[in-house]
């Protein structure tokens, strides 16, 4: 029996659209210019994508904390955005 991620469909478009937008703008940019760069993809390929979008962090039952994603895509995937040389894709649990 495979694993399937919860979200399969929503990941593969956030990596396709990464990769896009490094091909086409390369390193060297702040953080800012990537993170609007792939709201752009992301809703090109048809997901909702919010940026800076506020989360509540919950631990059980507690509010812990505050979060505001760089990315929030169809509003059940965090994407953090890292700038560097090389492409590094980091994303964090569905909600």
């Amino acid at each position: 029996m495979g694993t399937e991620l919860e979200h399969a469909g929503i990941t593969e478009k956030i990596i396709g659209a990464a990769f896009e937008v490094y091909n086409v703008l390369g390193y060297g940019f702040l953080e800012s210019v990537y993170q609007k760069a792939m709201q752009v993809e992301l809703q090109r390929a048809g997901l909702k994508c919010e940026i800076e979008c506020p989360i509540k962090v919950r631990y059980k039952s507690a509010i812990v904390g505050d979060f505001r994603a760089d990315l929030f895509v169809d509003g059940v995937v965090i994407v953090e955005l890292k700038r560097r040389k090389t492409l590094t894709l980091m994303m964090s649990h569905s909600y």
